[in-house]
């Protein structure tokens, strides 16, 4: 079993929109850029990435520079993801979703500093007395 630990080495923010004037309606989008997939040392991976949250319109912009390193896995697993990258495979989801976690984490400590929206969506609480609406499709559970 792979593990995953990331490394922040850089973070760039920066607001453009003025402090006293409202922020409007904002789409807010993501970008995970998983640079290169290194042999490290040791039977592991270094995986250099960048994460980049830009705002529409442009009131802000964030960038975080890192490395996630990859270990755990056996030998074979461990070339397997340097292979597949090498041959334009998508990276195994634990690796993506590591960085995507730690990136988005950081990234919200960062709106709040600058007084920006968050890169995430905030849970919608329903007021009282309004029922959810019911989804005409059949649900299965558990």
């Amino acid at each position: 079993m792979l593990r995953v630990s990331v490394l922040i080495q850089n973070i760039s923010a920066e607001r453009f929109w003025d402090i006293y004037k409202p922020i409007p309606a904002v789409n807010i989008s993501t970008n995970l850029n998983l640079v290169a997939v290194n042999k490290g040392q040791d039977n592991s991976l270094e995986v250099p990435f960048v994460f980049t949250i830009s705002y529409n319109p442009t009131i802000a912009q964030i960038n975080i520079k890192g490395k996630a390193h990859v270990t755990g896995g056996t030998e074979e697993e461990i070339k397997e993801v340097q292979e597949s990258y090498s041959s334009k495979k998508p990276p195994p989801p634990i690796i993506v979703q590591t960085i995507s976690n730690i990136a988005f984490i950081e990234s919200v400590i960062i709106s709040r500093t600058l007084g920006i929206p968050p890169p995430i969506p905030l849970p919608q609480i329903q007021p009282p007395g309004k029922e959810p609406k019911e989804s005409k499709e059949t649900s299965y559970r558990a």
